[in-house]
């Protein structure tokens, strides 16, 4: 069973991550995260505090780690050009050698669009613009090393556009949708991307894993795809308690993964069982301290 971690950009340092991102990288993990965000996510009034920026910091970690897979969970794809972006994850796959998935989200916080003068369109727009943006990043990953890529969408194009060296990564680097929704963000991953990652901030649960697994399956279908080709990968809000009764009292939702060590075995098992292949933490502290524990008294029991 394959384990993540989804550090903090936000009210740390750098020293912090490295540090952390090292002993991640010594230990059973398989991945490390970030996210994309310029301001701390969803608290306006929290404009002024620290807040990293998830490429650059993945620069850092190329040129640190060995052997963990890298990526942002997941990248907004208003931020940046497509074309761009694949250019980037090409050159970290080359730093890292082949350790690079490139993660895709639709983009939501408003307030940081209005900041920083980027348009924030409407959510069928944005869902729109993922859709050909992941298709044009696909085209790009899987071409000939020899051939350019023409695309005429209604957002995004290119004319003759290499992407060279191509990827260390074999058949090419791996793209991963970020999201929830069925009837877009599922489908845009069925039909072209290769991992489906759900975000269980929102409300979700070991069931709502199943069906939105169920519906990436239809979806693949109707693309002529077998559903095994997308890896089924979740990520939840982490932290232990003493007991079930203090997790509830400082604010657990019934599909946090917060409670005692022997509550948090069960409930990754019941995700295993339900065929997640990959089990993301996030809202750990970036220390080490903290994730050795979750190492001894959680993923140990998964060897």
């Amino acid at each position: 069973m394959q384990f993540g971690a989804q550090l903090s950009n936000y009210g740390t340092n750098w020293e912090d991550i490295r540090r952390t991102s090292l002993a991640l990288d010594a230990g059973p993990w398989h991945s490390v995260w970030f996210s994309d965000h310029f301001m701390p996510p969803g608290n306006p009034k929290a404009g002024h505090g620290p807040a990293l920026e998830g490429w650059s910091l993945l620069t850092g970690l190329a040129a640190i780690t060995e052997r963990v897979e890298l990526g942002v969970l997941a990248t907004g794809n208003t931020y940046r050009n497509p074309a761009l972006l694949a250019k980037m994850c090409s050159t970290l796959d080359h730093m890292t050698g082949g350790r690079m998935i490139l993660g895709l989200g639709a983009a939501w916080y408003d307030r940081e669009h209005e900041a920083y003068g980027w348009d924030f369109p409407s959510l069928k727009e944005r869902s729109d613009r993922l859709e050909e943006a992941t298709d044009l990043i696909r085209l790009l990953f899987t071409k000939p090393n020899d051939e350019y890529v023409s695309f005429d969408g209604q957002y995004y194009q290119l004319k003759d556009a290499p992407l060279s060296p191509p990827s260390t990564r074999q058949p090419h680097i791996p793209i991963l949708i970020g999201g929830n929704g069925e009837k877009r963000t599922l489908k845009t991953c069925a039909k072209s991307g290769d991992i489906f990652n759900l975000d269980f901030w929102h409300p979700g649960g070991v069931d709502v894993f199943k069906h939105k697994a169920d519906v990436v399956a239809r979806h693949c279908e109707s693309f002529d795809r077998d559903p095994a080709e997308v890896k089924k990968t979740v990520c939840l809000p982490f932290r232990i308690f003493d007991t079930n009764e203090e997790a509830k009292a400082k604010g657990a939702q019934p599909w946090y993964c917060w409670g005692t060590v022997n509550w948090i075995q069960d409930y990754l098992g019941g995700y295993i069982d339900a065929g997640a292949e990959e089990i993301l933490i996030c809202a750990v502290p970036n220390r080490p301290e903290a994730f050795q524990r979750i190492e001894e008294e959680i993923l140990s029991v998964f060897d």
